[in-house]
């Protein structure tokens, strides 16, 4: 979620569905125009549209006009960025990868007519300080450091005007983009994709709704010592504004460092890797984005701080229950039962070919590695996620065997394809074998 301040320059958030589509709409058309001037560079070699599309300044240009337009535009971009591996080249994946580091902030005018708009007049008099230089700037919204007026530290997040009233049209207008692009496979249905992460980020711009989830998230891990979750301060709380203990912390990526001790990172992934199922298996409420700057880490006290609930997302018993016996399956190398597993969730239909259960089966097998492994999995060294990305674009546009998959498990795929990379990035290695065993019974 954070951005260093001073990283990136002040750019007001186009707040009309008329200044947002006309955003979208210069996008498209330097899409468009970068994809014409790339296949113009490569004279005497056939080159396809799509791969001119995917050029990497074409990815740059993209990233920028999303950054720029922030809300569930620029959310997408992110999550295109994770997920992208089965779609995308490295280097475009990569590129729109700076949307994970952060947002362009408002500038202070834009930021003062909100707080007017969800304090009212005077609203300065409730703050024995607040700096209008924010501490973190991400899609949604942004946070500054503030002291309540009766000596209380907090951090405020203060979300983008015009962003609540945009996620329905910025999320058909970018999956719109996608097609003009070739970005998606031919026949590739994602309209259950698109309304569940409507439904999704509807839910992230509802602040009132993030506070009553940080609440039960507190109580939930209240008995893990390792772990941090901020208060909610209700009284300088709104829909569109958000109040919360300001904590400290160095960011997770840090303990990545070679001079980090060993033994510390893989503390530390062990407990993001234990905190992962206790939230799908125990809680059924999951913190949905691993976006590296939603955690801190204090080193003194040896804790993880986790930052920002309004992706958090809650599971049925049923759903929760096929996936604990996919999992008993795929640990056993039942296949038959992997495959019963998929059926239930949604990665295979009734009618498929036994081809495509095959291929869907192969899949889950190849990308829960991690799952199969006896003794600590290696994150750092493990090159799973390119042999997945090379067998899902082989399955999905080569052979179209693979179908977009089950809308309820989109924000999951982000949680599970993020935490690989949280350890990976740290240089965690983890028993994951030995982690899950106890929550399948």
């Amino acid at each position: 979620m954070a951005a260093k301040p001073g990283v990136r320059r002040k750019t007001s958030v186009p707040a009309s569905r008329v200044g947002r589509l006309l955003g979208l709409g210069l996008a498209a058309t330097e899409l468009v125009l970068g994809g014409l001037v790339e296949g113009l560079r490569s004279p005497g070699r056939t080159r396809k549209a799509r791969d001119a599309f995917l050029s990497l300044r074409n990815a740059q240009r993209l990233a920028e006009r999303l950054a720029h337009l922030r809300g569930a535009a620029m959310k997408l971009g992110q999550l295109l960025s994770l997920e992208g591996d089965d779609l995308l080249p490295p280097e475009f994946a990569q590129a729109l990868g700076i949307l994970r580091a952060g947002a362009n902030p408002m500038p202070a005018d834009q930021l003062r007519r909100v707080l007017a708009r969800e304090y009212g007049r005077g609203w300065e008099k409730q703050f024995a300080r607040f700096d209008d230089e924010p501490i973190a700037a991400a899609s949604i919204g942004q946070v500054h450091r503030a002291q309540a007026a009766d000596g209380r530290e907090l951090a405020i997040k203060v979300q983008y005007p015009g962003i609540a009233r945009s996620v329905d049209s910025d999320v058909d207008n970018v999956a719109a983009l996608l097609r003009l692009a070739n970005l998606l496979p031919i026949g590739l249905d994602v309209s259950g994709l698109a309304a569940e992460a409507k439904r999704q980020l509807r839910q992230e711009a509802d602040y009132a709704l993030e506070a009553q989830f940080l609440a039960r998230y507190r109580a939930l891990v209240a008995d893990e010592p390792g772990l941090v979750v901020p208060r909610v301060h209700a009284d300088l709380s709104t829909r569109r504004v958000l109040a919360m203990d300001y904590v400290e912390g160095h960011p997770l990526e840090a303990l990545g460092d070679d001079a980090v001790p060993r033994a510390h990172r893989d503390r530390v992934g062990r407990l993001l890797e234990h905190l992962l199922f206790r939230e799908l298996f125990e809680f059924r409420l999951m913190q949905t984005d691993p976006n590296f700057a939603n955690y801190l880490y204090d080193p003194a006290g040896r804790r993880i701080m986790l930052l920002d609930f309004g992706s958090a997302r809650e599971f049925s018993p049923e759903f929760v229950e096929s996936y604990r016996q996919t999992c008993r399956a795929i640990l056993a190398g039942d296949h038959a039962g992997v495959r019963r597993g998929a059926l239930a969730i949604g990665y295979i239909a009734q009618a498929d070919t036994a081809e495509r259960a095959r291929a869907v089966v192969d899949m889950i097998m190849l990308v829960c590695e991690p799952l199969r492994h006896r003794g600590r999995y290696d994150f750092a060294a493990s090159d799973l996620p390119t042999r997945a990305r090379d067998l899902g674009f082989d399955l999905l546009f080569r052979q179209g065997l693979l179908r977009a998959p089950p809308p309820q498990t989109l924000f999951l795929h982000r949680k599970l394809v993020g935490s690989f990379q949280l350890c990976a990035r740290i240089g965690a290695r983890v028993d994951v074998n030995a982690l899950i065993k106890p929550f399948l019974g």
